[in-house]
């Protein structure tokens, strides 16, 4: 245990020796202007590297005039860093005790300010920290560091959480040094991913790579090179320490810079870059031509990428124009006979309408075709009976072909949501359910709102049933009576069931219809009560008076009832709202540590059961804060 822990001293103040005595003339000389990016047309990157430390930000200039609106990060100071090291299992043994070695000597040689965060690779991507401007984390983070138990190295995924977490970051150089011995083997992203997940972040990635058997080169070139950075190669993992060195040096000479050309595409530029105190530098480009219009066309698109390519979101927009041609095709041949002359003959006859009635009248008869062929298709459905009750009973003025058609509506536009943003398949399929139940949702939501003030109302209204009885009224003029003195819902229900029997209707039959539309357990009492009277004779007066009280008594125990399980429906609510709560917001505070919950198939495991067990949890808790009696 001694000999090995006075081994890891050693190497720690060897490679502190080599940062403080790095060879300084490596980077020594007049300013460099290279690694000039116009793939992002109209945006322009460059990196400018001094022979030593700049305090000021360079002085950009293209074709001679100053550029505005440049923004450049000194990689040098107040920097968040990320740094990724492979933990599979090629790196067992002394590769991984050397890269863990040689990373806590560049995070013991840090500038106080700089922000460190760890992240491990190996089948998986993982942040094994959150950025801290403390070294202790992250050096804890590094002694623990361990090969994975499973093979595959998922180097993009590493680039990508890494990019993730530095989107949070609220320093302007934000850097990633990521080590590997091989090539990727196990990512769930791409190469192009990756590199774009460090572009969006402004990222600028060092990788070094560990030449071996299996290792690849090419990917580690490209990511240094696309972001900005630069890459190193070791042959032996004795010289890592050298290598993180040489980079701390080479970010502390480099400024990232960043603007937005007034160049034209095909346009030839010269950029002039001065470092005040150190020099000028120098580079000449071409802007992309037809290549930087699509480049453009894309970065100017509020759209992402992943919409204009994904083959779901074509499909889905294919389908709404093809769903809107054949509405407009059924319009056309559903006008009904007539409609020639009745446009020919309106201006004169409806000389005395409004334009704005004219027009809502025109809409509903373009509409009633679609609406008829709907309820002719569906009608004799038991669930289109449901749904016509449910209106009925939430006092919608809609019909159920336009409530049908409106939930379509609804999902259409969610999917359409989800297709732009880019989601997943699954989770817009998913949504878009959710979406057409939303009409549904609010039909019930005011369907059981409009009950709960009728039953609260039923009370009063049957003592002044019962009076009227008294008076000498019969049951209909009674009834009359409550429609003109009541107020809503029970005058409008009451009126229906007048309404129904001046047109012919059995008084009874009127009634049973009110309770089966308005599906209330007290209101079914009293038609009931009402319906035996009237078959076995009685004072009906006395009989709604009883009824009154009854109803009155169950709903004080309802109440009573609700009160006492109030302490257990909103601990219900909490516990079912607290899982969803935490993942957002450590989400939203460290992602990288959410990560593997999102992308890994254990973690979609882990969230496959946690949602079964709260379901299954909501059931017991539901069971026993209800009551019915």
């Amino acid at each position: 245990m001694g000999v090995g822990v006075n081994r890891r001293d050693i190497m720690l103040a060897a490679a502190a020796l080599a940062l403080l005595a790095f060879p300084r003339a490596a980077f020594a000389g007049p300013v460099d202007l290279k690694r000039v990016d116009v793939r992002g047309y109209p945006t322009v990157r460059a990196v400018v590297v001094t022979g030593t430390p700049a305090a000021k930000a360079p002085i950009l200039r293209e074709n001679g005039s100053l550029v505005s609106g440049l923004q450049a990060d000194n990689l040098g100071t107040n920097r968040s860093v990320v740094v990724a090291i492979d933990r599979s299992q090629s790196m067992a043994g002394k590769p991984l005790a050397d890269a863990i070695a040689a990373a806590r000597a560049f995070i013991a040689t840090k500038n106080p300010d700089d922000r460190i965060e760890v992240v491990g690779f190996g089948s998986t991507a993982v942040g094994l920290t959150g950025f801290s401007s403390a070294s202790i984390d992250a050096d804890s983070a590094l002694r623990s560091l361990t090969v994975d138990s499973n093979e595959g190295t998922a180097l993009y995924d590493g680039i990508r959480v890494s990019s993730q977490a530095l989107r949070s970051e609220p320093a302007g150089a934000r850097v990633i040094i990521v080590l590997t011995d091989g090539r990727d083997a196990a990512s769930k992203a791409t190469l192009a991913r990756a590199v774009a997940a460090a572009r969006a972040a402004r990222a600028t990635v060092y990788p070094i790579g560990i030449e071996s058997g299996q290792f690849s080169p090419g990917p580690l070139h490209r990511l240094a090179s696309d972001t900005g950075g630069s890459y190193r190669s070791v042959v032996s993992t004795g010289k890592l320490a050298a290598m993180y060195a040489e980079i701390a040096h080479e970010l502390a000479l480099t400024w990232r810079i960043q603007y937005v050309t007034a160049a034209r595409p095909g346009d030839r530029v010269r950029l002039r870059a001065t470092v005040p105190g150190h020099g000028t530098a120098t580079s000449a480009i071409r802007m992309p031509a037809e290549q930087g219009a699509a480049a453009s066309a894309a970065a100017d698109s509020r759209l992402p990428n992943l919409t204009l390519r994904s083959i779901w979101a074509q499909l889905l927009f294919a389908l709404l124009i093809g769903l809107l041609v054949l509405l407009a095709v059924r319009m056309v041949l559903s006008r009904p006979k007539g409609a020639w002359a009745s446009e020919r003959v309106g201006p004169h006859v409806d000389a005395g309408v409004e334009p704005r009635q004219k027009q809502a009248r025109e809409r509903s008869q373009s509409l009633a075709g679609l609406y008829r062929v709907t309820e002719e298709k569906l009608g004799h459905r038991d669930w289109w009976h449901r749904v016509e009750r449910l209106l009925e009973r939430a006092d919608l003025p809609l019909k159920p072909a336009e409530f049908a058609w409106l939930s379509v509506a609804c999902g259409l536009v969610v999917a359409s949501l989800h297709a732009i943003l880019g989601l997943p398949l699954w989770l817009a399929l998913i949504d878009s359910v959710l979406g057409a139940a939303i009409p549904t949702g609010f039909a019930s939501y005011k369907a059981r709102k409009r009950i709960q003030a009728f039953e609260a109302q039923l009370p009063d209204v049957l003592i002044t049933l019962a009076a009227s009885l008294r008076a000498g009224h019969g049951l209909r003029q009674a009834i009359r009576a409550v429609v003109e003195e009541g107020h809503e819902p029970a005058r409008k229900e009451f009126g229906r069931v007048v309404t129904e029997a001046s047109l012919g209707r059995p008084m009874d039959d009127a009634l049973a219809d009110m309770a089966r539309r308005l599906e209330s357990d007290d209101f079914d009492y009293v038609v009931t009560a009402i319906t035996v009277q009237r078959q076995v004779g009685g004072a009906l007066a006395g009989l709604l008076d009883m009824v009154a009280d009854t109803v009155r008594s169950r709903q004080q125990f309802h109440r009573k009832v609700r009160s006492l399980t109030a302490m257990g429906r909103i601990s219900a609510l909490i516990l079912i709202a607290l899982p969803f709560l935490l993942a957002v917001a450590l989400t939203l505070v460290n992602p990288g540590y959410m990560e593997p919950l999102y992308h890994t198939s254990k973690g979609h495991t882990l969230i496959a059961m946690g949602l079964a067990g709260m379901v299954i949890g909501s059931l017991f808790l539901k069971k026993i804060v209800s009551f019915k009696g």
